[in-house]
């Protein structure tokens, strides 16, 4: 499975590449981490749903520097699709 890409803090390579947006929800299907997203600058209630594997949200989660009963909802993120779903 080809998963997605999600960084915690603005990518300082390729910045042409990643879309900016905001954590609607976190979540689990499949053994996968589903992040869903909308995105930066849409006036729509389109989102995008992220698939990464847990590895990748516990360091995307760590770098948001929440404390542990904080939820990342709301969090700005920079992501890249890579057809994860």
């Amino acid at each position: 499975m080809t998963h997605d890409r999600i960084h915690a803090r603005e990518p300082t390579h390729h910045v042409d590449r990643w879309t900016r947006g905001t954590i609607e929800s976190v979540g689990e299907r499949d053994g996968h981490c589903v992040v869903t997203v909308h995105p930066a600058g849409e006036d729509s209630t389109d989102t995008v749903e992220l698939v990464v594997t847990f590895a990748v949200r516990d360091l995307f989660l760590d770098r948001l520097d929440l404390d542990d009963d904080e939820s990342p909802v709301g969090e700005t993120v920079w992501y890249r699709e890579h057809g994860g779903g």
